[in-house]
């Protein structure tokens, strides 16, 4: 079975339309970006969900301090890393870290091994220069078929879509999905006619392999 989270969200209707949906998580962004929510604003969405469903928080190279705050504040189920962390601040937030390899090349691949033991998934998503995420782009897909030799679970992100999810299911087999402005109509504001879509889709492959 494949799990879902929708990241980026900055709107409690999006929030209820992903979990009514189905969703297994949701992403809250609190570095820089355009889908960033403040702490404030991630609490009051994270207190109207029901129970059961992960809340994520998505930071880029921040202090371990103000990581743990969020945490703490908003109340938080895992922390996704989405820059520079090495393995062992990875390991300080065992057994909640998520860290994100954005799939540049083979050198990238190899770099992963480092993490093991020290994170509870591996998030791998598209090289940009610049933009530690959310590039509406796909990668090439061989780089995650090697990282998946680690035996680390596989989330893949990456420009995935109502129109490629299939594919990426079949192809991958990963642990999750990961999608953003794939399912956007604006940045932080998703399409719930594209959310509706894409659960679909992946309602019709778990319905087949049943």
């Amino acid at each position: 079975m494949i799990r879902v989270k929708i990241c980026g969200i900055t709107r409690l209707e999006d929030a209820t339309e992903a979990v009514k949906l189905g969703v297994d998580a949701l992403g809250f962004i609190f570095a820089p970006s355009p889908r960033n929510i403040s702490p404030e604003k991630a609490r009051d969405i994270i207190r109207s969900l029901p129970p059961f469903v992960k809340t994520v928080g998505v930071f880029v190279n921040q202090t371990t301090s103000l990581i743990r705050d969020t945490i703490d504040f908003c109340g938080l189920d895992l922390v996704q890393m989405h820059g520079d962390e090495s393995p062992d601040q990875c390991e300080e937030f065992m057994p909640y870290s998520i860290k994100v390899f954005r799939m540049k090349n083979g050198s990238v691949v190899q770099a992963i091994k480092s993490y093991h033991g020290k994170i509870r998934a591996m998030l791998l998503d598209t090289y940009m220069k610049d933009k530690p995420g959310g590039t509406g782009k796909t990668f090439d897909w061989d780089l995650a078929l090697k990282a998946k030799e680690y035996g680390i679970p596989i989330i893949l992100s990456g420009g995935l879509g109502p129109e490629n999810i299939e594919d990426a299911v079949k192809i991958l087999r990963p642990y999750a999905v990961d999608v953003n402005s794939g399912v956007e109509e604006g940045p932080g504001e998703k399409s719930h006619e594209m959310l509706r879509m894409l659960f679909l889709k992946i309602h019709e492959m778990q319905s087949q392999s049943d």
